[in-house]
């Protein structure tokens, strides 16, 4: 089966626990104006063009799952010393989900940990076909406004419906949350997604602060960055909403 990816990135340490490789992969439901990976946003390939080196970069290409393996299994020392293994990404991974499962079926069968790295915005039949062949899902959520969830192009309900089915079924998630600028981290925001995730019996969260690491990606597909004027948050902004998050969970900060 053929797997549309962009990208397999060596020796991450954001994507999980140790050592990782991320496979990413093309096409996502979403349209989250922040997005620092704008070149998986459709299935199509892209041409990235990098005005200020000239260099151009080809992203994008249909490979057959088994095809991919060898290249997913080169740090497979690594992944045993430090507890890591491959990671999913994209886009939006569960949007080729069949195709997951046959490839973390084939890890899985080398002894490699797979994590899912997910919006939760697809139909719940579709993280049944990875259920029980995957270690986990590193599960985003972006706020607990179906408004703003409408915004982006989600569902708030089909994202809170997915996670606490994950839940029940007893499978490992981690809750990660996105920290965007005028988007979600005043006080009512946090307010709400704490409560919302409080009442589903959850008791970590990862925070992830926003950043513009992704912005040179933006001009060089010719494409409007909107957040290209954000600052990202302040030390003591962070350490702020790191306080509210607190009072509710566990919680680990990214960066």
């Amino acid at each position: 089966m053929k797997i549309n990816i962009s990208n397999i990135q060596h020796f991450s340490v954001g994507d999980g626990e140790g050592i990782r490789t991320t496979l990413f992969v093309k096409g996502c439901n979403l349209h989250c104006p922040w997005c620092h990976n704008p070149e998986n946003l459709s299935y199509a390939p892209v041409q990235l063009h990098y005005k200020n080196t000239g260099k151009t970069q080809s992203c994008g290409r249909c490979v057959e799952t088994a095809e991919i393996l060898p290249q997913l299994l080169e740090d497979r020392d690594f992944f045993e010393e430090s507890g890591g293994g491959v990671t999913f990404s994209g886009g939006e991974i569960m949007l080729q989900a069949e195709a997951a499962a046959e490839l973390a079926a084939l890890l899985k069968q080398e002894g490699v940990c797979v994590l899912i790295d997910t919006a939760g915005c697809v139909s719940y039949q579709e993280f049944e076909k990875l259920n029980g062949l995957v270690g986990g899902y590193l599960f985003d959520v972006k706020t607990a406004d179906a408004e703003k969830y409408r915004q982006i192009g989600g569902k708030l309900e089909l994202v809170a419906e997915n996670l606490q089915r994950l839940l029940a079924d007893k499978q490992n998630v981690t809750v990660r949350i996105p920290l965007i600028p005028e988007f979600n981290t005043d006080t009512d925001s946090i307010a709400g997604i704490c409560s919302m995730l409080s009442a589903m019996g959850i008791k970590k969260v990862e925070l992830l602060p926003f950043h513009r690491l992704g912005s040179g990606k933006y001009e060089a597909l010719d494409m409007v960055y909107a957040y290209k004027d954000c600052k990202p948050l302040s030390k003591e902004s962070l350490a702020e909403i790191r306080a509210m998050y607190e009072t509710c969970f566990e919680v680990k900060m990214e960066g």
